[in-house]
């Protein structure tokens, strides 16, 4: 078993936002590796497939070192340990966040003790940006740019105009 630490930071990304790329920037300073994690939730109907959201952070990663991105279903303590990773990695916004997140990782202790769950805050900019915020703005014809990846914008765009046209 080596010494390096692999984390894994879990998500639906759907869209990968520029606050989500500020967390996995600053994790790869304290990581030595990182797996973006897409959770395949059939309860969640995503605007992007599976596909398209690989894809977008793929782009949006593109140089980045020592990041790997997977899927998953089931239990994510169940799919770290397969993955040989002992690190859960979420970001933090606001208070709403916090409780959601303390009791998935009390959850997942009581699941697993020897999976711990690390919390980084959001850089203040990104503070009130979420996916579901961003894609309701874009939905409206708001501008999006500076909160998504170029990447996703373009995609944004695209998926609304297509709905308008349909």
């Amino acid at each position: 078993m080596s010494n390096s630490t692999l984390a894994i930071y879990p998500g639906t990304f759907d869209p990968i936002t520029n606050g989500h790329l500020s967390i996995i920037k600053r994790a790869l300073k304290i990581f030595d590796r990182l797996i973006i994690a897409i959770l395949i939730n059939p309860q969640k109907i995503p605007l992007f497939t599976l596909e398209e959201r690989i894809e977008m952070i793929h782009a949006s990663i593109k140089g980045m070192q020592n990041i790997e991105v997977d899927t998953f279903d089931g239990l994510l303590v169940e799919y770290a340990v397969r993955k040989n990773a002992n690190v859960i990695l979420r970001g933090l916004r606001a208070m709403s966040d916090f409780e959601y997140e303390f009791q998935m990782a009390l959850m997942n202790r009581k699941l697993n003790r020897e999976v711990q769950s690390i919390f980084l805050m959001t850089d203040y900019k990104w503070f009130y940006t979420s996916s579901t915020i961003i894609k309701e703005a874009a939905r409206f014809g708001g501008d999006v740019s500076g909160l998504v990846p170029e990447i996703v914008n373009k995609k944004l765009k695209e998926k609304f105009t297509l709905s308008k046209n349909a």
